[in-house]
């Protein structure tokens, strides 16, 4: 008993500090944002009532199996009609059905319905590898790659490590703007809740609303090709005092890097 409950403490502590999968991992991740807390609560509210329906159906084979076998009953019913147990298992499973609906179409109306944005961000998926586009901030555009396994440092995880991170600010509602350029992708972060379709010529959106600070890390849900295992998305979540900050920061490299650009193919002339 005492093992059992050092292992659930373990996996428990491990996943509150996780924003990010990890090995042995039961259950979602830990959720950073108000969308993933309900779907997490909607998850678990369903598994309990499946988990109490499968309990119940299998004690009740148990129960018929046992109690009606031929030796113990030699004479069975002839009845084939039972009015109150008709009306019980088609009224009741209704009830659950209910039961389930209303904080089902509370969570998609929640998820689909964007609240006033304090931002947008664009996000273009493309073979292999993201492109993030911050239109309200100084037009800043940027490509992200995965970190090959050769070039990983400490710390770094392997598949889940980019070059360039999506850089957010916290406690901010985040118009996500999602689209591809050449064959369908999809848009990933399991800790915030977040998964939409990045489909060629069409521009989907979605929303975000970070609660802490932290490296939240996704991938490409829609199988993209050869590469669809290689395009790791990592949002850096930071104040928005840094976010400013890094945005200033970044539109002032970006623009060096394009002088240097520019001096270069004029010499080359």
């Amino acid at each position: 008993m005492r093992i059992l409950t050092l292992i659930i403490s373990l996996l428990a502590s491990e996943s509150v500090l996780a924003k990010e999968p990890y090995d042995w991992q039961l259950g979602f991740q830990e959720p950073a944002s108000v969308v993933m807390r309900s779907v997490l609560e909607l998850h678990n509210f369903v598994l309990i009532m499946m988990t109490a329906i499968t309990i119940f159906v299998l004690l009740l084979i148990f129960y018929v199996v046992f109690r009606f076998r031929k030796n113990v009953n030699p004479n069975p019913s002839k009845r084939s009609h039972n009015t109150l147990i008709e009306i019980l298992w088609t009224g009741i499973p209704v009830i659950i059905l209910i039961a389930m609906a209303i904080p089902s179409f509370k969570l998609v109306y929640q998820q689909d319905i964007i609240p006033e944005a304090d931002m947008t961000v664009k996000v273009i998926g493309h073979q292999w590898y993201w492109e993030y586009q911050y239109p309200e901030h100084f037009d800043i555009t940027f490509e992200s790659y995965m970190i090959p396994d050769e070039e990983l440092e400490d710390g770094d995880v392997r598949l889940l490590t980019v070059d360039n991170r999506l850089v957010l600010p916290i406690n901010k509602n985040i118009h996500v703007l999602v689209t591809a350029g050449d064959v369908l992708h999809s848009f990933a972060m399991p800790s915030l809740g977040v998964k939409k379709d990045a489909v060629p010529g069409r521009l989907n959106e979605t929303w975000m609303n970070i609660e802490k600070p932290g490296i939240y890390r996704g991938q490409c849900s829609e199988l993209c090709g050869t590469g669809h295992g290689y395009m790791p998305i990592v949002i850096e979540a930071v104040t928005e005092e840094e976010f400013l900050a890094w945005a200033m920061d970044t539109k002032i490299r970006y623009a060096m890097n394009e002088q240097n650009t520019f001096a270069k193919a004029n010499i080359n002339k």
